[in-house]
């Protein structure tokens, strides 16, 4: 198996994931999930969206939400681009589309 390499994203930089989990994380976790933005859906989802540098850091995560007990629903890397809040590096979940 060969890995392709796709022109649109840049090594050097960390990509943004959104980790979907079911059910609503408390606040208190923000620390915990330091770097990723915690929003809670009404559908009772919690999305954890993010820069994330490279696997292990991502592994990492998911072992988290492993730890927590929680559902994991769904692992996803956002596209590159306008989605991002400038100079922070975090994703504008407003404009995150479900």
């Amino acid at each position: 198996m060969r890995n392709k390499f796709n022109p649109k994203t840049d090594p050097s930089k960390p990509t943004v994931y959104q980790i979907r989990i079911k059910g609503h994380l408390d606040s208190q976790w923000t620390e915990w999930f330091s770097g990723m933005t915690i929003t809670l859906e009404d559908n009772g989802d919690t999305l954890l969206t993010g820069p994330v540098i490279d696997q292990a850091e991502l592994h990492g995560l998911l072992k988290k939400v492993r730890d927590l007990g929680m559902p994991l629903v769904s692992v996803s890397p956002l596209e590159p681009g306008p989605s991002t809040t400038l100079g922070t590096g975090q994703a504008d979940v407003s404009n995150v589309k479900s």
